[in-house]
């Protein structure tokens, strides 16, 4: 059983523990998988598959009688749940949404415009599991920021069926084309193209070690993409009077999503911390997933007493958690110190699976600790910026000495020239 651990001036990873890279193990590998898909095309993908998944299909996309049987299997009440999801996460996205500006000034123009990439790539996990959140998640951004083009890969089993509601969430959010496929394969597939399936600009969604791999290894080659996301995480930040029984639950929620989940407690209250462990394990013995959250709390879960409240944000910003709950009785007051954070859950009544499904605000969160440096999905994923520059003859002449004088502390007397030629300097 775990045991709270006092906090004695320890930085966050003698806490919490160094994040394992889970990439670089099976690059050889997942570099074979892409040169095959490259070589072979469709028939790399289709014994992929057969082997990794026992489906023999010959015919990988998804047809659109597939697309009605889905919307007749699903329940009434889970399709006007998914629907009013998409209304929710279209009102967030839509806020994201920018344009370009040019500044003007006669004899001089500079702006910038904001243009969407033609056609996305999203990646949903499947298989044993199904996932119309990530559907979501991933297409609804890509729809408001104008991609023409939403192409999805999503892996089936041996019966070559893609799950109801990760088809009825796929057309309510205006993906085009749908391909049995996943893994490694399905990456490069989108990558680089085959016989059926269609090249992306950009690659998202979330995936275990091969999928991460491979998208790290067609990033800025082939195309781009959103992020390497690795095993989920929640921190969560709780004073004396949260609930324990409550705190426990959350924590199991992303301890049941993988063994290399991690779930920590931060709190005040030794108290507090003690119940909360307690909770933990009788919540445990009932979860239907118990065998994989054990194995997660057991290796990944760190229950941490602090000198404060505010001690524990500092914590927390060091370790830049997936998701940071703030179970405080004024969570707004800790919310203005906090600065690294994929997303952050206020207050008693929020727990982070409100974020998963139904908020509006994205569940694709940078993990690891990459949320120092990167941000939850959005609408920028999907679009990228041109600027431009336009000069009247005039406006050249004034600034020629400044350009000229530039280049030629550069050594580059060739850039000098080109605006020289123009100007009789």
């Amino acid at each position: 059983m775990i045991k709270p651990i006092i906090y004695a001036g320890q930085s966050a990873e003698e806490l919490f523990g160094a994040r394992e890279e889970m990439t670089s193990k099976i690059e050889d590998k997942v570099k074979a998988i892409i040169a095959d898909v490259r070589e072979r095309g469709d028939e790399a993908l289709r014994q992929y598959s057969e082997r990794f998944d026992g489906f023999k299909g010959e015919t990988i996309e998804v047809k659109e009688e597939e697309f009605k049987r889905a919307f007749e299997e699903v329940s009434p009440e889970l399709l006007n749940t998914l629907e009013r999801s998409v209304i929710n996460v279209k009102k967030f996205h839509a806020a994201q949404k920018r344009e370009g500006f040019e500044i003007d000034e006669g004899d001089r123009i500079v702006g910038q415009k904001v243009t969407p990439v033609e056609r996305a790539g999203i990646y949903v996990p499947g298989g044993t599991a199904a996932y119309p959140s990530t559907v979501i998640m991933n297409a609804v951004p890509a729809k408001i920021a104008g991609v023409k083009e939403i192409v999805m890969a999503t892996p089936v089993k041996a019966d070559g069926k893609v799950r109801a509601e990760v088809l009825v969430a796929a057309k309510l959010c205006g993906v085009d084309r749908v391909f049995k496929m996943g893994g490694a394969q399905a990456i490069a597939a989108l990558a680089y193209g085959t016989e059926t399936v269609p090249k992306v600009d950009k690659i998202t969604g979330p995936g275990r070690d091969f999928v991460a791999t491979a998208k790290k290894l067609v990033y800025g080659v082939a195309c781009g993409i959103d992020m390497i996301a690795g095993p989920s995480e929640i921190l969560v930040v709780a004073d004396a009077n949260s609930n324990p029984d409550w705190v426990a639950a959350d924590l199991l929620s992303q301890a049941e999503h993988d063994v290399l989940a991690t779930a920590i407690l931060m709190t005040d209250s030794e108290k507090a911390a003690r119940k909360t462990i307690e909770r933990l394990y009788q919540r445990l013995k009932d979860l239907p997933r118990r065998e994989v959250a054990e194995k997660s709390i057991e290796n990944n879960c760190r229950i941490i007493v602090a000198d404060s409240l505010e001690r524990a944000v500092e914590l927390a910003n060091e370790y830049a958690p997936e998701h940071l709950e703030l179970c405080v009785e004024e969570p707004f007051k800790l919310l203005k110190y906090v600065k690294n954070a994929g997303s952050v859950f206020l207050g008693y009544e929020t727990p982070e699976a409100v974020g998963d499904y139904f908020a509006g605000a994205n569940h694709t969160l940078p993990t690891s600790g990459t949320a120092r440096f990167s941000s939850p999905l959005g609408v920028d994923d999907f679009v990228k910026t041109t600027q431009y520059v336009y000069y009247k003859h005039d406006a050249l002449q004034k600034a020629a000495d400044d350009i000229m004088a530039f280049a030629k502390a550069e050594g580059l007397e060739g850039h000098a020239k080109s605006v020289g030629a123009r100007v009789g300097k």
